[in-house]
């Protein structure tokens, strides 16, 4: 009897599937079960795009693209706000076997020019809001040969992203895509110099199912996606709407516009973090906005203070949904409405297909109760960082990726947080490890040391904060003004530090020279 040993008989290994969990499939997928369905509203330039019309243009996207030279598996970067072409990207890389660099449109333009150098990228899609920055990519990176310009008139350099799409087939491609295949990178925050990065599959990014069926989600409900789409969280509000057939308003956010839009738009779901929140309450425009329609809010990404989550419940919506994961791992576990009053101060139980443990230092799980780090793994967990093999075997190790976060878990699988083991603040939602700001600071003239630590805040959750110690010679120059202008100059915005405090005093340290970030936070906390 004839037959290969992968088909399955006694003692061989079965494949896993004759079919692939890939990323493009899904829009083209809902393109024929969705077709004449509202997708996308572009709430920037006023849009609206069906599941068909925008599959339609991810095709010729992907088509444009081949014509001007790019083949799998290149590398495409590109910078642009909440806007349409942002979808259409993400899925003609997919359906092209391209490889994404989404760009953090915050990051300093030195930073956008060494992530597209180390990547190798080779084309780059910016809107024209952004035509500065690259403007410095084609002086600095001759290995990009191509530039297509998004919105506005194009410079001459650059091709005119609709007038690609209009001279592009829109057909199919006709690209083998397999699950192991690089889809982009995701890029999350550095403990010196760059922003780490690390590569998503398309297998990582064809389960985003469980995370939204943990939300309730259906097809009746109109998703309000306010989360940057260059980042992992944004671009999984996409996809889930792709996925359930679901409409997507597309905005860049702005608390009043949020409000409007979530009356006028019938909006049912959207995830914030505690900043937008406490925006949307201080906005003088809330107690005239109809927001009845809203039937759950998801937050997470930064501390979620009591006070500002009684006062969301009570004026914004009352079912508040949590989850927990890192960019790595992608969401590990939710907390629902129903588990928050059986559990308040949970992130809830994992998801499906997600695996969660609190493990001890030997690597040996943890009793329920007992303190130890939390770990995780699930579909759409990465496997490593990008050109970084020693930070990769720290945090990928036995298995699972290391949060970095303490906790424990109850006897029936909710997971508690209680603290951080890794030196890293949550600000707005956005990540900031201490070491990479401080890098920056001790490189300024008259720093003799220095120490970066969270602080906490009503509306950002935590604040970034440094005491500098500052040389005998230094000079007059060096100010509070004088060093947040230097950070400002080398780092994002929200990675500069807003509390900034001069000494000459030596910092507080143990006998080992760590320094003693905990005295700090007690002694600032209570004077700043």
């Amino acid at each position: 009897m004839g037959g290969s040993e992968r088909s399955g008989g006694a003692g061989s290994k079965p494949a896993r599937a004759l079919g692939k969990a890939v990323v493009g499939p899904l829009l083209a997928t809902a393109a024929r079960r969705f077709r004449d369905r509202e997708a996308f509203f572009c709430a920037g330039t006023g849009r609206r795009f069906s599941f068909g019309l925008t599959n339609e243009r991810c095709n010729r996207l992907a088509h444009g693209l081949a014509g001007l030279g790019l083949e799998q598996p290149d590398t495409v970067a590109f910078l642009c706000n909440n806007r349409a072409e942002v979808p259409e990207t993400y899925y003609a890389l997919a359906k092209a076997g391209l490889v994404g660099i989404p760009l953090n449109y915050r990051l300093a333009p030195v930073e956008i020019v060494a992530l597209m150098s180390a990547m190798g990228a080779k084309a780059m899609l910016f809107e024209t809001r952004f035509t500065a920055v690259a403007e410095k990519v084609r002086a600095e990176l001759p290995q990009v040969k191509s530039f297509v310009a998004i919105g506005g008139a194009a410079p001459t350099w650059a091709s005119e992203y609709e007038a690609l799409l209009a001279e592009s087939s829109s057909a199919e491609p006709d690209v083998e895509v397999e699950e192991s295949d690089p889809y982009y990178y995701n890029l999350t925050s550095g403990t010196t110099g760059l922003p780490k990065a690390y590569v998503l599959t398309q297998y990582n990014n064809a389960f985003v199912g469980p995370m939204f069926e943990a939300f309730d989600m259906t097809s009746h409900d109109v998703i309000l996606t306010v989360f940057p789409a260059f980042g992992r969280v944004g671009f999984a509000w996409i996809a889930a709407g792709v996925l359930f057939g679901v409409r997507n308003v597309l905005m860049d956010f702005h608390p009043a516009e949020a409000l409007r839009l979530v009356e006028t738009e019938r909006v049912t779901i959207s995830n914030l973090v505690p900043t937008m929140a406490a925006m949307l309450l201080a906005d003088p425009s809330l107690p005239q906005r109809d927001l009845r329609s809203l039937r759950a809010l998801v937050f997470a990404g930064a501390m979620f203070p009591e006070p500002l989550r009684l006062r969301t419940a009570a004026s914004l919506c009352p079912a508040i949904y949590e989850y927990y994961g890192m960019q790595e791992t992608g969401t590990l576990t939710v907390s629902t409405p129903a588990d928050r009053k059986r559990y308040p101060h949970s992130i809830g139980a994992p998801l499906a297909l997600s695996d969660v443990r609190i493990e001890r230092p030997d690597g040996t799980a943890a009793a329920p109760g007992e303190l130890g780090e939390i770990v995780g793994r699930s579909p759409a967990t990465c496997t490593g960082y990008f050109d970084k093999p020693q930070k990769s075997a720290e945090t990928f190790r036995g298995g699972y990726v290391h949060t970095g976060d303490l906790g424990t878990m109850s006897e029936d699988g909710f997971v508690f947080i209680k603290g951080r083991l890794k030196d890293m603040i949550i600000t707005g939602g956005q990540n900031v490890h201490a070491a990479e700001v401080e890098e920056i600071l001790l490189a300024i003239p008259g720093v003799a040391d220095c120490a970066v630590f969270g602080l906490p805040d009503e509306i950002w959750g935590e604040r970034v904060a440094t005491l500098i110690v500052k040389s005998p010679n230094a000079s007059d120059a060096l100010t509070v003004e004088s060093i947040e202008t230097a950070c400002r100059e080398r780092l994002a915005g929200f990675k500069t530090p807003r509390t900034i405090v001069i000494q000459t005093e030596p910092l507080p340290r143990t006998p080992t020279g760590k320094v003693q970030k905990f005295l700090l936070v007690e002694r600032f906390s209570r004077e700043v």
